[in-house]
């Protein structure tokens, strides 16, 4: 069984996606960014860095303790190795996914964050802040692209845990008002994931957790878990309103955009602010 620290944004579809991919029992341990759950004792001792998400495996592979991991790109890389999917065992192509993993955590996900804070979020609009950041998430962008256009499907080869950790961010696309006549159309910065059934089923569950309440913290996400989840929570939204695009024209569902706005924005990857407490961290 595998403990999710979670907060429904980016940074935390990227791990439960994974976790669904890869079929592994889990239980959602919901964390209020915005109340300062991140700052608590007991979340800091399994993340450090108080970021969501964080996982804690009480089946690691060597037989021992429960082992903790936290940051996004470590624990994909955990899971791959622990389970042998969605990372390449020889050099060159496990090298080349973990470029991208690398490229995603310091790159996209980080400016992409950094600009939807300062256009969609930040109190005071900062001409210079907004372009910097907009310029910026769009050059990542139009890498993205050139990377899928030599590809063909998927950013690294075979679909990886690089598509995994792009995907989710590129969600934000729309909501962050990268249109078609800002990024390249032919692959809008959306890994070709988006089109399998099993991703979209995926994105549906991790969205799912968003509305559970407090008083079910505990969940295991598999089998009648997620069934039950899917009846209460999705089902009455309809597929077509949860679904993400089936293409690679930018286009971001209802439920991806109501969950930003409700989460106030995509966890800036660099600077956590705690607004309604008024304080940030040391």
């Amino acid at each position: 069984m595998i403990d999710l620290h979670y907060a429904p944004t980016p940074n935390g579809w990227k791990i439960s996606i994974m976790l669904e991919e890869l079929g592994l029992p889990y239980k959602v341990i919901p964390v209020n960014i915005r109340a300062g759950d991140q700052f608590k004792p007991e979340f800091l001792a399994v993340s450090p860095n108080n970021r969501i998400p964080a996982i804690v495996d009480h089946a690691p592979p060597d037989g021992g303790e429960p082992f903790s991991v936290f940051e996004t790109g470590a624990i994909l890389i955990y899971l791959a190795d622990k389970t042998g999917r969605f990372l390449p065992k020889d050099m060159r192509g496990r090298s080349r996914v973990v470029q991208w993993v690398m490229w995603q955590m310091s790159g996209l996900g980080p400016m992409l964050g950094q600009h939807g804070h300062f256009a969609l979020y930040a109190p005071e609009k900062i001409p210079y802040a907004i372009e910097r950041y907009r310029d910026e998430a769009a050059r990542l962008y139009r890498v993205l692209d050139t990377q899928l256009g030599k590809t063909g499907r998927y950013v690294a080869g075979d679909y990886s845990i690089a598509d995994i950790a792009c995907f989710p961010w590129t969600m934000t696309h729309k909501a962050q008002g990268f249109t078609p006549t800002i990024i390249p159309t032919s692959s809008a910065g959306m890994p070709r994931c988006a089109r399998g059934p099993k991703c979209r089923r995926d994105l549906r569950s991790a969205n799912s957790k968003r509305s559970l309440s407090t008083k079910r913290r505990a969940r295991t996400c598999s089998g009648s878990a997620r069934r039950r989840w899917r009846s209460k929570m999705i089902a009455p939204h309809g597929e077509e309103a949860l679904a993400p695009s089936r293409t690679m024209r930018p286009q971001t569902g209802p439920l991806v955009l109501r969950d930003a706005r409700r989460e106030r924005a995509p966890q800036d990857e660099d600077h956590v602010e705690i607004q309604n407490k008024g304080k940030t961290p040391p």
